[in-house]
């Protein structure tokens, strides 16, 4: 044998030894979940229109490194994990295409890395089967191609997950360690708190052990993601302890909120539920949310008599954590939030699914293939119906944005100009402007500073038809754009209305 296939040879030994035993016996594992992701990009570019304008918060992360347009103001909730993954298209190209485009691809191949992570532990068919469940979520197709950071944090949790159960089979390798960190990293590159949440089980679960490795793999990944987010709590709030005050602040005060009924209202497609009120969504649009933690169970139960309880266990104990503040400390909801739970939920549904198709004997398993085959079916459509309405109802709002942008600059508001008042930020953004708040959670200004601004550039601000226009602006001109009254600063150096 020549000394490169010597080398060859063991390379994939090496290889089989640290992806485990499941990996071993289907060397070709990893090809399904290629074929799988290549499918969600495919379906992204295909379902949510690449042309679909930014929504409000791609907005604040995306005008962060672009040249083209100001800066929204960045809250404290806000990580700028999201700016970092758009800079390399839209620091140069204001193509909304090509970012999504750009974003769709980007999700696949995370979608392949989350799941691939999990090789060894489960079947490959379990893995397809739970990533094809979280990529046909009407949430994770809708969010996948957009300047977002929740599905990020929910492909970090995956990772890192999967990475604590391999190293737990083949303490040996380091690959696993590294996936910890690499998981952990991006979810606090993307959300720190979200990644502290998905963490300390993980953490517990190392210190009960004695796990040395895993401790300084999780909490190096954490220190690792968040150190910016933390650099700029101490200079531009004050400190963590202020920025975290602030964010729940903003966020309407953190504390014992019972969010349940709002996630439940969201799942019709609503992609922000604050204030949430309103009717419930069909019982046929929830049906899925009731039955996804009894399957989660059934497939905790069967890992228990499989004798693999770890493996099931410690997603289904970091899907809960994940899911908490979300569902009982926030006052309101966004369907996006739960993604990371999802994901992580998605491994021990599939489990139980293929359970529930290959355990009964004789005509039993027949009736039991047909009944959870329509019961896909049916989820499916479900996921597709409110997944098209969702897409029709950002597509008319952002155009209503778009077109609002054309009728100030025909008014002469043009950059570099001002824009206040009522959403301010999205319009604000379409216009070329920037935006101004003198209150509220994107206070970023005062009223000197908008009256002097109005001396050298264009401005302008929004109120709702019968809203009060503040006082600096109420002797200006008024204009009905669509929905808003416009009211516009006299052009700088002449005295009238511009």
């Amino acid at each position: 044998m020549t000394d490169g296939a010597g080398a060859l040879l063991a390379a994939a030994r090496r290889h089989e030894r640290h992806a485990g035993p499941e990996a071993s016996r289907h060397p070709h594992a990893g090809r399904p979940l290629a074929v799988l992701a290549a499918v969600f990009t495919l379906a992204q570019l295909a379902l949510v229109r690449p042309v679909l304008g930014l929504g409000w918060d791609e907005i604040v992360y995306t005008s962060q490194v672009t040249s083209h347009h100001p800066a929204a103001f960045f809250s404290a909730p806000r990580s700028r994990g999201v700016s970092l993954l758009v800079a390399p298209v839209a620091s140069w190209s204001g193509s909304t295409a090509l970012l999504r485009g750009y974003l769709a691809v980007l999700s696949g191949i995370g979608l392949h890395l989350a799941f691939h992570s999990w090789r060894g532990l489960f079947p490959t068919r379990v893995l397809v089967t739970a990533g094809a469940f979280f990529a046909t979520l009407w949430v994770t197709l809708f969010y996948g191609p957009q300047a977002m950071p929740n599905y990020w944090v929910a492909v970090g949790a995956l990772i890192a997950v999967g990475g604590f159960l391999r190293h737990r089979t083949d303490p040996a390798s380091h690959g696993p360690l590294w996936a910890v960190v690499a998981g952990t990293a991006l979810m606090a590159w993307m959300r720190p708190t979200d990644a502290v949440w998905v963490a300390v089980p993980l953490l517990g679960f190392a210190l009960a052990g004695r796990h040395r490795r895993v401790l300084l793999a999780v909490t190096g990944g954490l220190a690792a993601g968040g150190a910016e987010w933390v650099i700029e709590a101490y200079t531009a709030f004050g400190g963590v302890g202020e920025r975290l005050a602030e964010a729940s602040r903003i966020q309407g005060g953190l504390g014992w909120h019972i969010a349940v009924d709002d996630q439940l209202r969201s799942l019709g497609g609503r992609a922000l539920c604050r204030p949430c009120t309103g009717s419930m969504p069909h019982p046929v649009i929830t049906l899925w949310w009731f039955v996804l933690p009894l399957l989660a169970v059934l497939g905790l139960v069967v890992a228990v008599r499989a004798r693999r309880t770890r493996r099931t266990l410690v997603p289904l104990v970091c899907a809960t954590t994940a899911a908490l503040p979300y569902l009982f400390m926030i006052g309101y909801a966004a369907p996006r939030f739960l993604q990371p739970a999802y994901a992580l939920l998605a491994i021990p549904v599939a489990d139980a699914l293929w359970h529930l198709v290959t355990a009964p004997r004789g005509r039993w398993r027949t009736t039991a293939r047909t009944l959870v085959a329509l019961a896909v079916a049916g989820h499916l459509t479900v996921q597709l119906t409110v997944l098209v309405h969702t897409v029709d109802r950002n597509t008319d709002s952002r155009r209503d944005w778009a077109r609002t942008a054309g009728e100030l600059h025909r008014l002469g508001v043009r950059p570099p100009c001002l824009l206040t008042g009522s959403e301010a930020i999205p319009v604000g953004y379409y216009t070329g402007c920037s935006s101004g708040a003198t209150s509220g959670n994107n206070e970023n200004t005062t009223v000197a500073e908008i009256v002097h601004t109005a001396d050298r550039i264009p401005v302008a601000t929004l109120t709702r038809p019968g809203g009060t226009p503040p006082g600096y602006a109420r002797t200006w001109s008024v204009h009905r754009i669509g929905d808003f009254d416009v009211r516009v600063a006299p052009a700088p150096g002449t005295g009238t209305p511009g």
